[in-house]
């Protein structure tokens, strides 16, 4: 009995010896694949970086079948999103309106919004008809906001009052914003929904800019684009006369100089981004605005 006993002791020990080491095997692997995925998400943004590299260049995409590995970049212009700043700093609150009651908000609770969103950013301490100064803040036991500034980050837009609300409706509203771009939105880029709230017209519309630049395949970032080389040219596809539309023809613009690039690596099942915001990418003294990295599930 003692024999089989003490037989039985060792298997066990055994079993767990084996899942032990198999569990540290596979923490060893993870790390290793997930530092690898992270210099090859690296080595697609040093490509991506280059000013001679085009959206269609092949070098944007490598991949090891063998080795399991390979990372892919996109280029797009960060003119693809609105530019908070941009849109307070031009007082244009029709736009904000228009986006935030599209996206389920009672037009009153999006006229504070605005407002709030407006006092954070303006240099004074003077409350808009229905925004949110020290006062607001300081009753709901938030102090030294807002910072009566333009906003660094989009992280800082959470911090308005009302923005709670509008994350519940809207949770992917980051996808829509922007800090970094020159202020426009690039047609030559956004999306066909972007483009139809900005120019307050039908979906269909704003398709026709879409469908112009991507040329014959109806592709995008492909050999045959088309790209606008004047804003008059899509304005004119969305039906906006600069003369009549100012405030609409304010809003857009093309070829924005502030790049996103976007580098997703990988090695095994590990996937790594890296993303870089760069302006004047293609002249002599770009600026490195942000640089992020993420670990991908």
């Amino acid at each position: 009995m003692a024999v089989l006993w003490l037989i039985a002791i060792l298997a066990v020990a055994s079993i767990t010896a084996l899942k032990v080491i198999s569990f540290d095997m596979s923490v060893a692997a993870s790390t290793i694949h997930g530092a690898r995925a992270k210099h090859m998400a690296e080595m697609g943004i040093a490509i991506g970086s280059h000013p001679l590299i085009e959206r269609t260049d092949p070098l944007l995409y490598f991949e090891d079948e063998q080795k399991q590995e390979g990372y892919q970049v996109t280029l797009s212009s960060e003119g693809q999103r609105f530019n908070i700043n941009a849109i307070i700093a031009g007082r244009d609150t029709d736009l904000l309106n228009t986006m935030f009651t599209q996206w389920g908000m009672e037009l009153d609770e999006s006229e504070a919004l605005v407002d709030a969103l407006t006092d954070w950013f303006d240099g004074d301490d003077q409350v808009s008809i229905k925004g949110a100064e020290a006062e607001q803040y300081e009753q709901a036991g938030r102090l030294n906001q807002p910072f009566n500034r333009p906003y660094y980050n989009l992280d800082e837009m959470r911090l308005v009052v009302g923005m709670d609300r509008l994350e519940a409706l809207q949770p992917d509203w980051r996808d829509w914003f922007t800090v970094w771009s020159s202020g426009q939105l690039d047609l030559n880029d956004a999306s066909a929904e972007f483009i139809a709230m900005a120019a307050e017209c039908p979906i269909e519309q704003a398709l026709l800019v879409i469908e112009a630049v991507e040329g014959r395949d109806g592709i995008r970032n492909s050999e045959d684009d088309e790209p606008f080389k004047d804003v008059g040219s899509a304005l004119a596809l969305l039906g906006i006369d600069p003369t009549l539309d100012p405030l609409l023809t304010q809003r857009f613009t093309i070829n924005d100089t502030t790049v996103r690039i976007e580098s997703i690596g990988w090695a095994g099942e590990a996937r790594r981004r890296t993303t870089l915001i760069l302006r004047n990418r293609n002249g002599t003294k770009p600026a490195l605005l942000l640089r992020t990295q993420e670990i991908l599930p």
